[in-house]
């Protein structure tokens, strides 16, 4: 079996083509990609961020340019393919917007993890379209606020209905002269 040099460390063929079906499948599977440098974290570091990224259900995975880039071929995020130089990572999520909210509060937290930019389908981000992005309510926020909204109506309708039937009179009344 051959073996080839993969950033220092040999790797088959066999689990080259492993890492990057993986990757590809992280990639397909992802509403938004983080692209960022992290250089130096030490493990207490490295372990505490990957706790938060996989308590927000994001996944977060230190790579291998080369591997990274194939597996970018032929998918929605092949525009980042020139953002992979150096000591990269990445965050993924199928929520667009948490592994950016994540990495970005993290970024703030350590100068080791460095924003490079990202994708968002096949859109490509800029280190500063990820922080904007960062900033957005995420899937859950939105419906527990759409939830809340669709809840109001209902709950003004059951205050009425408790009332005395004359002022559930009256306010029918009113509603219809409005209109």
């Amino acid at each position: 079996m051959s073996k080839l040099q993969c950033g220092g460390i040999s790797v088959n063929r066999n689990q080259k083509t492993d890492l990057v079906k993986t990757l590809r499948h992280t990639f397909e599977d992802s509403a938004s990609v983080v692209v960022v440098h992290c250089i130096g974290l030490t493990v207490a570091e490295s372990t505490d961020l990957r706790n938060k990224m996989r308590n927000d259900n994001c996944y977060f995975k230190v790579t291998k340019n080369k591997i990274t880039q194939l597996a970018l071929k032929d998918t929605k995020y092949q525009h980042m393919d020139k953002m992979f130089s150096g000591p990269t990572a990445i965050g993924s999520s199928k929520d667009p917007v948490m592994a950016a909210k994540v990495l970005v509060d993290f970024a703030k937290e350590n100068e080791k993890l460095v924003i490079i930019g990202g994708g968002l389908e096949d859109k490509p981000l800029t280190k500063y379209d990820v922080e904007a992005l960062a900033k957005l309510p995420s899937l859950n926020d939105l419906r527990g606020k759409i939830v809340g909204l669709l809840q109001a109506p209902a709950s003004k309708i059951a205050r009425l209905t408790k009332e005395p039937s004359t002022k559930v009179l009256r306010t029918i009344s009113q509603k219809s002269q409005q209109r």
